[in-house]
C-alpha cells in the first residue's frame, strides 16, 4: 500500500483552484503618477530548467514610498488604482511579466530610508512554504545604504538585481534561481 498525498500536503494540483481570479500583473493604472516599469523574467530550477507552475505575489510601496491596503487606493477621480499588490503566475516556459511603477524609497530600521524595491513571494509545487525575496534596481545610488542589502554577503547581491533588459531604462529583468550556483537570495520571515 503507496501512501498518497492529501491537499493538506501539497500546493498541487489545487494550486489554482480560486486564485485565478486573483491574478493581476497591472500593479498600477496607466494613470498613475510614477515611473512606469514592466519586470519580467522567469523562474528557473535547479538545473536551470523554467517552472511553468510557479506564482509570484508581489507587493511594493507607491513612487512616493507609501504602502497602500490590498484592495488598492483610488486617486481623487476614482478611475485609477495603484494596488501595491500583485498575483502573476508564470507560463509554460516559467516566464512572468508584470507592469507597475518603480516603488519609492520606504522607511527602515532606526530612522534609515530602505532603497526602492519590491518584495516577492514564490510559491510552486513541491514548496510548502513561500519564498521571500525582494526586486531592486540595479545601479540605484540608494542601494549601497540599504539596511536589508547590507545584511547580504556582497557577492550575492546581484541576485536580487532587476537589470535593464532592452535600450528601454523602463523594462527590466529579473530571475529567480530556486538553487544553484545562481541561487537567489530568499530571506527567512
Amino acid at each position: 500500500m503507496g501512501l498518497q498525498a492529501t491537499t493538506s500536503q501539497t500546493v498541487g494540483p489545487y494550486f489554482t483552484i480560486g486564485l485565478d481570479p486573483l491574478n493581476r500583473s497591472e500593479i498600477a493604472s496607466p494613470q498613475i503618477a510614477g515611473e512606469r516599469i514592466t519586470v519580467q523574467g522567469q523562474v528557473l530550477d535547479g538545473d536551470g530548467e523554467p517552472v511553468p507552475d510557479a506564482l509570484l505575489e508581489t507587493w511594493q510601496a507607491d513612487a512616493q514610498g507609501k504602502y497602500v491596503d490590498p484592495e488598492g487606493s483610488e486617486s481623487e477621480a476614482g478611475k485609477t488604482k495603484f494596488f501595491g499588490f500583485g498575483r502573476i503566475p508564470t507560463d509554460e516556459n516559467g516566464r512572468f511579466r508584470f507592469t507597475t511603477i518603480k516603488p519609492g524609497p520606504v522607511g527602515g530600521p532606526e530612522g534609515t530610508t530602505q532603497a526602492p524595491h519590491i518584495v516577492v513571494s514564490i510559491f510552486m509545487r513541491g514548496l510548502l512554504t513561500r519564498l521571500i525575496t525582494r526586486i531592486y534596481f540595479f545601479g540605484d545610488a540608494r542601494n549601497e545604504k540599504d539596511y536589508v542589502l547590507n545584511l547580504i554577503e556582497p557577492t550575492r547581491r546581484s541576485t536580487l538585481m532587476a537589470r535593464p533588459a532592452t535600450e528601454d531604462k523602463n523594462v527590466f529583468r529579473w530571475n529567480v534561481h530556486l538553487q544553484g550556483e545562481s541561487e537567489t537570495v530568499f530571506f527567512d520571515c
